[in-house]
């Protein structure tokens, strides 16, 4: 089982992730939690470059990092960990490039699936859950944490507007996605992704 979560900054990735990770495992099934950029380490050397603010970096630039970083990625944990019978948790995956780079930067979209599609030889998850906050709301968590912002992060409300709807955008092409309220409690969230994790596991 592959399952990426996906949303803008401040959604409530980790802890959706955390409590996924958490329920499956106490039902004894093998779980790798990973993310992206990152995932491997060469991915997560791509990840402080990518995430750098002190660098100024193309919208091109960026799509190419990610998908360096997801070649090993795939390669070297999601793969083996599937092939094993792991269930595989992924913070952020392809779609985080066609909202992010795409809808976000502006960078053709056809374009990048395909860039997407060699980095990942076409494996994609069997379930997409997108997490989905006002800008706002997202502004406010990111503050609270009280850290300094990466370059993504700092970008402006407009970007993150244009981010957002493109997941929402993308929710609307394939079956796979599932929009989450990420407004509500983290135990409502965690229940509805349970949910629709009992379906595919039926």
């Amino acid at each position: 089982m592959f399952i990426t979560v996906e949303g803008i900054e401040g959604c409530g990735k980790s802890t959706l992730l955390a409590g996924l990770s958490e329920r499956l495992r106490d039902e004894g099934r093998e779980i790798i939690v990973t993310r992206e950029p990152g995932g491997s380490p060469a991915g997560d050397a791509v990840r402080a470059i990518f995430l750098d603010p002190a660098l100024v970096v193309a919208p091109l630039t960026e799509a190419f990092l990610i998908n360096a970083s997801r070649v090993q990625h795939v390669l070297e944990t999601i793969e083996p960990a599937l092939r094993r019978g792991a269930a595989v948790l992924c913070d952020r995956y392809v779609d985080s490039t066609l909202a992010y780079q795409g809808y976000g930067r502006g960078i053709d979209l056809a374009l990048l699936r395909s860039v997407c599609d060699a980095a990942t030889g076409g494996l994609m998850p069997e379930a997409t859950f997108i997490l989905d906050v006002p800008v706002a709301i997202s502004r406010e968590r990111v503050a609270s944490r009280r850290a300094a912002l990466d370059r993504v992060e700092a970008e402006d409300d407009a970007f993150h507007e244009r981010v957002r709807r493109g997941y929402l955008d993308l929710a609307r092409t394939a079956p796979r996605y599932h929009v989450i309220d990420a407004t509500k409690s983290a135990r409502d969230v965690l229940a509805d992704a349970l949910g629709v994790i009992a379906g595919i596991a039926a």
